[in-house]
């Protein structure tokens, strides 16, 4: 896991910029696994600033694990080691592959409370104003990295069912299917949002950090909430990807999302989107 350090950006306006800049540069591939970075001199001159704000980039791009720095042979990036852990899922598929997540990897409990529920969250699982929700928040690990910050809203009439030691070992779906909810359907969107203070210390990021904001609906065979989730993701470890297919004719041609086909249809080549 990265260390507490890592949650910070390093210090000073110029720092800042070069750091960002080079870990633009190897998250999305222009600087690849395994090559040379320039030495501080050199980079020093491309961003006109000096050797020690350099040093502060580097130093922080070390922490997360994104270069190796050794002695006599200089800086080399480390790429891969983020993105063999990059989770990737398919919009098509995306709910048993969230399952199948809960199931692979491991959750740490962080808070387990009753109380009112934000209204919005209220007005979506259709409780009363004066009616509490079991809440919790929970962050997801993969192979001892977080990835994941999960905040979860039940009713009470379900959370009833089950106990704080239960969430903390078992995921919520099993869950609410114990408790005899027969989950019918749900309603799910995504956008963007940056870390807070608490949520970036959680996920090992920096504050103010861009992450995948995902929120669910899920809703029982009478039509009722049963479930509301608002999940904060890290975008270094975790994307959404569609396929995609060409349709219509001339000039009103365009890409639509192949819909219940895999990353390469019966419609012919589709084309992945990462968000």
């Amino acid at each position: 896991m990265e260390s507490q350090s890592s949650t910070l950006l390093p210090e000073g306006a110029k720092a800042r910029r070069v750091y960002l800049s080079l870990h633009d540069q190897i998250t999305d591939g222009r600087l690849c696994d395994g090559e040379t970075l320039p030495g501080e001199q050199r980079l020093a001159e491309t961003y006109s600033v000096s050797r020690v704000t350099v040093r502060r980039a580097l130093d922080a791009l070390n922490e997360r694990g994104l270069i190796e720095k050794r002695v006599g042979s200089g800086t080399r990036v480390r790429s891969k080691a983020i993105s063999d852990k990059r989770t990737a899922l398919n919009f098509n598929t995306l709910m048993p592959q969230l399952v199948e997540m809960g199931q692979a990897t491991t959750a740490r409990l962080l808070s387990f409370s009753y109380s009112h529920p934000p209204f919005q969250v209220a007005k979506a699982l259709g409780l009363d104003p004066a009616e509490k929700a079991q809440i919790a928040i929970r962050v997801r690990a993969s192979d001892g990295v977080p990835f994941s910050y999960l905040t979860t809203y039940v009713p009470t009439l379900v959370a009833q069912n089950y106990s704080e030691n239960d969430l903390a070992t078992t995921p919520l779906f099993k869950l609410l299917e114990r408790s005899g909810v027969q989950i019918d359907a749900a309603h799910q969107s995504v956008s963007a949002a940056l870390a807070g203070p608490e949520v970036a210390e959680a996920l090992n990021v920096a504050e103010g950090s861009a992450l995948l904001s995902l929120k669910r609906v899920v809703r029982d065979a009478t039509g009722k909430g049963v479930e509301f989730l608002s999940g904060l993701y890290r975008p270094d470890m975790f994307s959404l990807e569609m396929p995609l297919t060409r349709v219509g004719d001339g000039m009103g041609r365009h890409w639509e999302p192949a819909i219940g086909q895999s990353d390469q249809g019966d419609q012919g080549p589709a084309e992945q989107v990462k968000l």
